[in-house]
């Protein structure tokens, strides 16, 4: 693939479904080297976008590429293969006696509840994974026996198994406690920052959730996108007020970004 083409290309994406649009004439482009956030409120279309982009959800009009290749063109399940997902939508079909070990040996052949015989170099990839996302401890621990934040970093871990060229994380941090946020959210920083890693796209309600190593953002409002480009210039007071339908105010400090609402519009 030439260095010049983007990783994610969309021109006039929309989605209908029972004559309601969802998504209306979304374009939006990745370029190698961007890591993305994805914000706006509920109902927008976000995760329609989601489900358009791993192809769960056919859209009914425009056009989406991923790293050169136009979807309905190619075999929409190879190219999943490259895109990894980690939602809280998984985790109730992960089974509850799984070792986390396998659940992440199961990226590698998009499966849950994996049946695949595995091999020595499917263990050893794994648990390097593991180690990789500081889960290296939980290899043997059973499913139902971690915590949410646990879960979350074996899905990432997951996620990488397919050596995914794009990462999507949907709303990683929801049911976190405090610590285990700041502890998974520094992570995440991290793993922006990370040689050769893969391009990030995060999908959040809350800026505070925006580590410096965000470089794009997109801000999605009733199926239409008010606002995209660089995290600096796109993520303003103005925008977000706009998106959120809301008198908000944002604030940027050395600590990261804070949103505060100074009135709810009626």
């Amino acid at each position: 693939m030439p260095a010049s083409t983007p990783w994610l290309d969309l021109h006039g994406l929309t989605i209908m479904r029972d004559r309601t649009t969802i998504l209306r004439d979304v374009a939006w482009r990745v370029e190698r080297g961007e890591h993305w956030v994805i914000l706006g409120p509920n109902g927008c279309g976000k995760t329609s976008l989601l489900k358009a982009l791993t192809g769960y959800l056919t859209p009914s009009a425009g056009k989406i590429t991923l790293f050169g290749e136009r979807y309905g063109e190619s075999d929409w399940r190879d190219l999943r293969l490259r895109v990894g997902l980690v939602t809280s939508a998984l985790q109730a079909s992960v089974p509850p006696d799984e070792p986390a070990l396998e659940t992440v040996i199961s990226g590698k052949y998009a499966q849950l509840d994996l049946w695949m015989k595995i091999t020595p170099a499917d263990r050893r990839t794994a648990m390097r994974l593991l180690r990789f996302v500081g889960a290296g401890r939980l290899a043997g621990r059973l499913w139902a026996q971690l915590s949410q934040g646990e879960r979350q970093r074996v899905l990432i871990a997951r996620a990488l198994m397919a050596k995914p060229r794009l990462l999507i994380l949907d709303e990683p941090c929801a049911g976190l406690d405090p610590v285990a946020r700041m502890r998974f959210l520094r992570f995440i920083d991290g793993l922006t920052r990370a040689p050769r890693g893969p391009a990030l796209v995060l999908v959040t309600h809350h800026v505070e959730e925006i580590t410096p190593g965000f470089t794009h953002a997109l801000i999605l409002s009733a199926g239409k996108v008010v606002a995209q480009g660089p995290v600096k210039t796109t993520l303003t007071t103005r925008m977000l007020s706009h998106a959120f339908g809301a008198t908000l105010r944002l604030v940027r400090k050395r600590s990261g970004l804070n949103l505060s609402v100074s009135d709810t519009a009626g």
